[in-house]
């Protein structure tokens, strides 16, 4: 029959199959109660029978202590009944042994499986019960470590709390599935032997063979069991370590189950993270609830897009949107590989791999191409002469060096401009349901970060500068630096690299608005204000050395984090893929911050106007508006970036 697995690392897979053995092993105890009330009946009529016999013989007995008026002349009778009486006592032994036998061979070892046995599994279901609710709190301290201000000593007792719960867990799951295991050999023998002995006994049949063969059956397997134990217990406490994990990321997954916290919504404002069990069953999302048989469906994955986001400073958080944006959910792996892999997995059923002849070939094909996106750079510039299509989608997007590296001496490394492992944002507008709880009611439109439509346009009635350009957002990563055009460059080939091995083409049309004192961009249907910059924020810009349509800007903030009473200086890089050539937007941005300072001096202001072209109500006029019909919010739909 089938056995429930021991190994640490496909636990997650038993979890179905540890439901039907618990349902087997609750009908095999109520199975095993009513027949022993069966058994005890057999054994109550026989020792009755015994009973009953011991004074039937002794009444016949009795015959001749009885005076009767009337009993000349019954010794014959007298000696018959005596005669009687002692057939009577060899019948009465023959009841009593045989009531023996069957308190013996037949009651006993039911009693002894159900007392030994049955409540054993009982007994180990719930230190398992205990041991794993322990192991979910400790999880649950783990996954609210903030990944901002993190504190290592607060980290390092928290993992090692995870891990001593694990390891218990672990420990009382091997028992607990080993007597699941154990009991289906057992009962063979504890259905078997009350029978065999009892016809046995009554000489119905000879000796069998079969309790032997199940006992030797049930040894061996034992045998085996324990020594699987002794070595799973063997491993060193870095396996029960979590985001401890020495097995390497898998992106051509397309299909995956685990645990993963979801965020629910409790109130208008407050939200809770719930572990439940997640697992992909063709192009659909699943959830297990603990304790149930069998799971329901979440989300269909088909279209859908996945990304990594900030979540109230968690760790491992990604997002799930389906393919109109009116449905979305926020999850949270508990490592760096799990995370990952739960994300290419995602994507790969989202383009519905699953559905060709040969679905892994194919993952393996397009993770080839993902890795390729993150080559290091060095290894563009060799590229042979024999490369593929420069005009071909993935070619652009394996090519996106946005750095000539003429100097290796003066050209920075990647990791003095960005922070390895930087999270990269790939969408700034909130999920749909929290974007309508915040427009609800008819009140006052406010974009997702908290800025109003009066506010971000505050001062743009006296500007002298307005052009709007169609984007499309592309991501975003706080970068080291804020005043080099190297960190542009080098976050726009991150940000590609992270689209290209995570499978996220497609992109939302955007309004990006350039005045001459900041930066608004502006959902083109709603005329929502989706993020706002002051134009003396910006310390950076520039466009793609290659890919004309690539540009990006620096912003500088601010970072509280340390108590400083200022703050210390914080950047972030947002890189855009534009309808027309980025210069023309640098260009635009960069006589902003000329009018901006022109500003402060009315002659300078003046000389500058007369140097350029002016509209009817005295603005700068740049070129014409490239936003066409959408700029009234028409035709709005998802693209699929060309970078």
């Amino acid at each position: 029959g089938p056995a429930l697995c021991l190994d640490l690392f496909c636990m997650f897979q038993t979890r179905s199959l540890l439901s039907v053995f618990e349902e087997d092993a609750g009908t095999l105890t109520d199975y095993t109660n009513q027949l022993l009330q069966s058994m005890q009946r057999v054994f109550g009529a026989q020792n009755e029978m015994a009973l009953a016999t011991e004074q039937l013989s002794k009444q016949l007995l009795e015959y001749e202590k009885q005076n009767f008026a009337l009993g000349r002349g019954d010794e014959e009778v007298i000696s018959t009944l005596q005669h009687f009486a002692r057939t009577v006592e060899e019948l009465n032994a023959l009841h009593t042994d045989l009531a023996s036998q069957i308190a013996n061979r037949m009651v006993f070892p039911v009693v002894q499986f159900r007392e030994k046995d049955l409540t054993e599994i009982s007994t180990l279901k719930e230190i398992f019960g205990i041991a794993t609710d322990e192991h979910e709190a400790a999880m649950v301290k783990y996954s609210r470590l903030p990944k901002k201000r993190e504190n290592e000593k607060l980290k390092a007792e928290v993992v090692r709390e995870v891990a001593f719960c694990r390891r218990k867990q672990h420990q009382a799951s091997m028992q607990y599935y080993c007597a699941l295991n154990a009991l289906q050999y057992r009962k063979r023998v504890a259905m078997l032997e009350p029978l065999l002995g009892y016809t046995q006994f009554l000489g119905f049949c000879e000796q069998h063979d079969s309790k032997r063969s199940f006992v030797a059956q049930l040894d061996a397997e034992a045998e085996s069991m324990r020594l699987s134990q002794r070595e799973l217990l063997s491993v060193e406490d870095t396996v029960y370590m979590p985001d401890h994990d020495l097995v390497p990321i898998n992106r051509t997954l397309i299909q995956k189950a685990g645990y993963l916290n979801i965020r629910n919504k409790t109130g208008l404002v407050t939200t809770a993270w719930d572990r439940l069990y997640f697992f992909t069953q063709g192009g659909n999302l699943m959830c297990q609830p603990r304790g149930a048989v069998a799971g329901g469906m979440v989300l269909d994955l088909d279209n859908s897009s996945v990304m990594a986001v900030e979540c109230e400073d968690r760790r491992y958080c990604f997002q799930i949107t389906s393919p109109t944006g009116k449905t979305s959910m926020i999850l949270q792996a508990e490592s760096k590989r799990e995370y990952e892999e739960w994300i290419c997995t995602i994507n790969n059923i989202s383009r519905q791999i699953y559905l060709t002849d040969n679905p892994e070939a194919v993952a393996i094909r397009l993770n080839q191409t993902a890795i390729q996106a993150v080559t290091p750079i060095t290894s563009f510039e060799k590229r042979a002469e024999g490369s593929p299509n420069p005009d071909s989608l993935l070619f652009l997007m394996q090519n996106q060096n946005p750095r000539i590296v003429k100097k290796a001496t003066t050209v920075p490394e990647p990791e003095d401009l960005i922070a390895p492992g930087t999270p990269i944002q790939f969408d700034i507008v909130l999920p749909a349901s929290e974007f309508q709880d915040q427009n609800r009611a008819g009140g006052r439109r406010t974009n997702p970060f908290g800025e109003t439509e009066e506010e971000s346009s505050s001062g743009a009635d006296d500007s002298l500068l307005q052009q709007v350009f169609a984007v499309r957002f592309l991501g975003s990563m706080a970068v080291r630096s804020g005043h080099t055009q190297e960190v542009i460059y080098e976050a726009m080939r991150q940000v590609l690299a992270a689209r290209a091995i995570h499978n996220i083409f497609k992109t939302s049309e955007s309004h990006l608005m350039v005045t001459s004192s900041c930066l608004r961009l502006i959902d083109p249907q709603t005329q929502v204000t989706k993020i706002s910059f002051q134009l003396k924020d910006v310390t950076q810009f520039a466009a793609h050395q290659e890919n004309s349509r690539l540009m990006g800007f620096v912003v500088e903030g601010r970072d509280w984090s340390e108590g400083a009473e200022e703050g210390q200086p914080s950047f972030s890089a947002y890189i855009f893929e534009s309808n027309t050539e980025g210069e023309k937007i640098c260009y635009t941005i960069n006589l902003g911050k000329e009018i901006t300072e022109a500003k402060k001096d009315p002659e300078a202001l003046a000389q500058l106007m007369k140097s350029m072209p002016l509209t009817n109500d005295g603005k700068f006029l740049l070129l014409e508006s490239e936003t066409g019909e959408a700029a009234n919010g028409g035709g709005q739909e998802d693209l699929e970036s060309e970078a």
